[in-house]
């Protein structure tokens, strides 16, 4: 028994190294269960859904802290779960001040959830059909001007080995709208400044063209930047002062850094650049099918949201500017 209970406790210990034990809390088999259906979950939204990174992050992250809830209450394991439990877990969330938007998306993984475990073969019901998601009352996100754009554009010195890739990184993510963890996981073979094409493999694959001025603004760091930054062998296009692959952390400090220097008060994120090129190409006309492509959006209402911004934007103008209004 002494024996068992060790081995019992390695096998907890390798799981944990493994990123695949989550949870230190435990009942018997249920323990096990749980971690097949995250882990199986995990699985699915990597490989079929291919899903960004942080989206599989946030999905395991919500599941997880709804596995710990069930675990210290009577329903220790997602087959037992019934809808009254899951209601008064939504209720603890609400009395522990997390926002409507934390919970209407922890409803939304946990229903992803358990759809895929219908689909694996779970016979049980789903505890969360039926319960309601309050309604978000979004933020409007902040679209940056052409003249910030512009000005952002123009603050990393291209004399310097760091400026020259900071110049490179900040033109591709405006040219392309690419999220920050698609734009730190392009690799050099990702690249093609003949066509002017860079292609995405992050999340939804797809091919995106870029202007001239991003073209040679990448040029220049792969002939004057990145060959003195890198070190040998890596492949990542964009590397930070150690020689490897740029880090969400080190691209968002670097923003930081440039936003002030450009004197933008406004809350601005490297997302807020997303949104701008999203915003920009719809304002010159771009149709939002092709725009939807671009951003790599499985929804075509997520794009359409842009349009909604600018149209509002125009009607803020309009009342503004014109002497009846």
């Amino acid at each position: 028994m002494h024996k068992i209970k060790k081995s019992f406790i390695l096998w907890l210990i390798l799981m944990a190294c493994c990123d695949k034990l989550l949870l230190l809390d435990f009942r018997g088999m249920s323990f096990l269960f749980d971690i097949k259906y995250i882990d199986r979950f995990r699985n699915y939204l990597t490989n079929e859904r291919n899903a960004p990174t942080n989206t599989v992050s946030s999905y395991i992250r919500d599941i997880t802290q709804f596995a710990r809830h069930l675990w210290k209450g009577e329903n220790g394991d997602f087959e037992s779960v019934t809808s009254d439990e899951v209601k008064r877990y939504f209720s603890d969330l609400q009395n522990t001040g997390r926002s409507p938007a934390t919970i209407s998306r922890s409803i939304s993984s946990i229903k992803a959830f358990y759809k895929h475990m219908s689909d694996d073969g779970f016979k049980g019901e789903n505890p969360v059909i039926g319960v309601p998601i309050a309604p978000i009352q979004k933020k409007q996100p902040y679209i940056l001007t052409n003249a910030e754009i512009e000005s952002l554009l123009d603050q990393p010195d291209e004399s310097t080995l760091k400026g020259c890739r900071d110049k490179a990184m900040f033109e591709t993510l405006y040219a392309t709208g690419l999220r920050v963890s698609e734009i730190i996981s392009l690799d050099l073979n990702d690249v093609n400044l003949v066509t002017g094409l860079i292609v995405c493999r992050n999340g939804k694959a797809r091919t995106i063209p870029i202007y001239n001025e991003a073209i040679r603004a990448i040029s220049r760091y792969l002939t004057n930047s990145r060959p003195s930054m890198a070190v040998t062998g890596e492949v990542s296009l964009f590397v930070n002062t150690g020689g490897g692959r740029m880090t969400r952390q080190g691209f968002w400090k670097i923003l930081k850094s440039y936003l002030d220097k450009a004197q933008i008060s406004e809350e601005v994120t490297p997302q807020t650049l997303r949104h701008s090129f999203a915003a920009h190409l719809l304002e010159n006309g771009a149709d939002v099918r092709s725009l939807q492509k671009m951003l790599g959006h499985s929804d075509i209402s997520s794009t359409q949201a842009y349009a909604k911004v600018i149209g509002q934007q125009l009607k803020d103008v309009y009342r503004k500017a014109h002497p009846r209004a």
